[in-house]
C-alpha cells in the first residue's frame, strides 16, 4: 500500500525501519505520466523501498506564469504511484521545503551555461538546490532521472560528484509516443493542432542524428540543414550539438548529443538524442 506524507520529519520516521534494504528515490514535480512510470518501474526493479517525491519547485521557474500554470494533479499522481507499487509518496508544501527564503543555494557553472541554462536564468540553480535538499531528506541509495532532460541529468551527476553525496544517479531512457514525441507533462497543454506541430522537434533531432550517422561533421552545417523549412506556428529556441559536458562542439569527431527546445504556441518543449558518427 502506498503511504502519503507531507512532512520531512514523518518521512524520515517512516524510512527509519527500511534502511536495511536499498532505498530508491524518484523526484518529480507531479503531473505524472508514462515517463515517470518508467522511472518508478526502474526503481522498483532495483530497490527494496521506493520513494516518489511530488513537489513543484518554485526556485527553478524563471517565469511566474509558468509556475502558476504547471498542472497539480495529486489525486491521479497518487493512483499511478499506487499502481506502480511506490512505498512512500512525499508531497511537501512550499512552506515545508522552504520555511524561510534560502540564503544558501547551489550555483551551476559550465554545465548550465548553454542549452536551457542560456534561456532560463537561474533554472539549474533551482534544480540543483531542490535535488540536493531531496537527497539529504530521503538519503536514498539511488535516485532516478529521465534522459529527456539530459542537461538536468548531467548537472545532477556532477552535483553528487562535486559535493560527495553518497547516492548513485540512474538515468532512464526517454519514453516516447508512437510518433516519437517525448512524453512530457507539458504536452497536455497542447491543442490538437499544436500536438501535430510538436512532433517537428523529434524530426529535427532525428535529422541531425541521421546526418551524423552518415558522416557529416560540421555542426553548423548539420543544424542549418535540419531546420530548413520550419513552418509558422513554431519557434526554435535552440538547437545545439554538445559533448558530455553539455558544451557545444564545432566538429563532430565522436559520440555527441543533439538537444533542442521548441515553442509550439505558448508551450515550450525540450528533447535530445544521442548521435554517433559511423565507425
Amino acid at each position: 500500500m502506498t503511504e502519503l506524507t507531507h512532512s520531512i520529519a514523518d518521512l524520515r520516521d517512516r524510512l527509519a525501519s527500511r534502511r536495511s534494504g536499498m532505498v530508491g528515490l524518484v523526484p518529480t514535480m507531479g503531473a505524472l505520466h508514462a515517463g515517470h512510470a518508467r522511472l518508478i518501474e526502474a526503481a522498483r526493479s532495483e530497490c527494496d523501498t521506493v520513494v516518489a517525491s511530488i513537489f513543484v519547485n518554485p526556485l527553478q521557474f524563471d517565469r511566474k506564469d509558468d509556475l502558476q500554470q504547471y498542472p497539480r494533479t495529486l489525486e491521479s499522481d497518487l493512483k499511478l504511484c499506487s499502481d506502480k507499487s511506490v512505498d512512500l509518496v512525499f508531497a511537501p508544501s512550499e512552506q515545508e521545503m522552504y520555511p524561510v527564503a534560502p540564503c544558501c543555494v547551489i550555483d551551476v557553472t559550465k554545465l548550465g551555461d548553454h542549452l536551457c541554462g542560456r534561456f532560463r536564468p537561474g533554472h539549474f540553480r533551482g534544480v540543483a538546490t531542490v535535488v540536493l535538499k531531496l537527497l539529504n531528506i530521503v538519503q536514498s541509495d539511488r535516485a532516478y532521472f529521465g534522459e529527456k532532460d539530459a542537461q538536468q541529468l548531467a548537472v545532477i551527476r556532477r552535483l553528487v560528484s562535486d559535493l560527495n553525496v553518497p547516492v548513485t544517479i540512474i538515468g532512464v531512457p526517454t519514453v516516447r509516443e508512437s510518433d516519437g514525441l517525448a512524453v512530457s507533462s507539458r504536452n497536455r497543454r497542447l491543442t490538437p493542432e499544436e500536438r501535430g506541430l510538436a512532433i517537428l522537434l523529434f524530426g529535427i533531432l532525428s535529422s541531425v542524428r541521421d546526418q551524423i550517422a552518415s558522416g557529416s561533421t560540421d555542426s553548423a552545417a548539420i543544424t542549418r540543414a535540419a531546420i530548413e523549412g520550419l513552418p509558422a506556428g513554431v519557434k526554435l529556441e535552440y538547437l545545439e550539438i554538445v559533448d558530455g559536458e553539455m558544451q557545444p562542439v564545432a566538429t563532430v569527431d565522436g559520440p555527441v548529443r543533439v538537444a533542442g527546445a521548441l515553442w509550439v504556441g505558448q508551450t515550450r518543449l525540450i528533447d535530445n538524442l544521442l548521435c554517433e558518427p559511423p565507425r
